[in-house]
């Protein structure tokens, strides 16, 4: 059962899938409406999830499931993963794959395999202060404190 993703309790679970490109704003807009469906229908042995998604920079799609009304269970994390996996397919991306990451230059939202990011931290064109997306927060909490960060207070911090 979808509901506002602000109306979720900062407790619930989430899952974030970074897309290897920008996605069209037409693109979006199907996902979107994708989504909605998607999970209305979601379930866990046969009771509804309570969860909403957000849809962020034309390139991220986070998913958010209130465990307290049911807890998504291995069935239903394989049906959100197949549905992710039929966006992959349908629009030619990449959004399953973590070791890439994603962070900011300026304004513009880069996106890279974990070497080359390796390297730019080597070259100095990317720093501590880079805003990184931390892509393995676990709730909405964490999500809103934790996921747009400077690289030294997220994992990435490992490699300076």
């Amino acid at each position: 059962m979808y509901v506002p993703f602000e109306n979720l309790p900062e407790e619930s679970r989430i899952w974030i899938y970074q897309s290897n490109r920008k996605f069209s704003d037409a693109e979006f807009s199907e996902i979107e409406t994708a989504l909605q469906s998607f999970l209305e229908g979601w379930a866990a042995h046969g009771t509804s999830l309570e969860s909403s998604y957000q849809l962020k920079y034309n390139r991220f799609i986070i998913i958010a499931v209130n465990q307290d009304v049911q807890a998504a269970t291995g069935c239903s994390i394989d049906s959100s993963v197949e549905f992710i996996q039929s966006l992959e397919q349908k629009y030619t991306v990449d959004l399953l794959d973590k070791m890439n990451v994603t962070f900011k230059l300026g304004e513009h939202i880069a996106h890279k395999p974990l070497i080359d990011f390796k390297k730019m931290v080597k070259d100095k064109a990317v720093t501590e202060n880079t805003i990184v997306f931390n892509n393995l927060v676990n709730n909405i909490e964490e999500y809103n404190e934790s996921w747009e960060v400077p690289a030294i207070d997220s994992w990435h911090s490992r490699f300076f």
